[in-house]
């Protein structure tokens, strides 16, 4: 049986407390099914990995590498704070309030 990480009250990259969070998969859930991704994660590790984020960090992962760059180079949270991109959006976004919403630049 799969244990999936517990929700935490935090979003794990900008870590402020945000009522609803999303679950973001480290290795997307339409690569899956990919043989390349299947020879190197194991089924368990696809699925179970994942990081609790608010939606502004969520889409930022999105808009920063396409989902096939973030399955295969960047699948954990540390390879995705190397994104210069992210690690500048999250640092500008946690200081602001739990609620704070960013207006969409795209």
């Amino acid at each position: 049986m799969l244990h999936l990480p517990p929700q935490p009250e935090r979003c794990e990259l900008c870590l402020r407390g945000v009522a609803k969070l999303t679950r973001h998969h480290l290795i997307p859930k339409r690569l899956h099914r990919k043989k390349r991704f299947q020879k190197l994660f194991e089924r368990d590790v696809m699925i179970t990995r994942t990081l609790w984020v608010c939606r502004p960090c969520h889409n930022a992962i999105h808009q920063a590498r396409s989902e096939f760059e973030l399955g295969l180079h960047f699948n954990t949270r540390d390879k995705l704070l190397e994104l210069e991109e992210l690690r500048t959006f999250v640092e500008w976004l946690k200081d602001k309030p739990d609620g704070f919403v960013p207006k969409s630049s795209r």
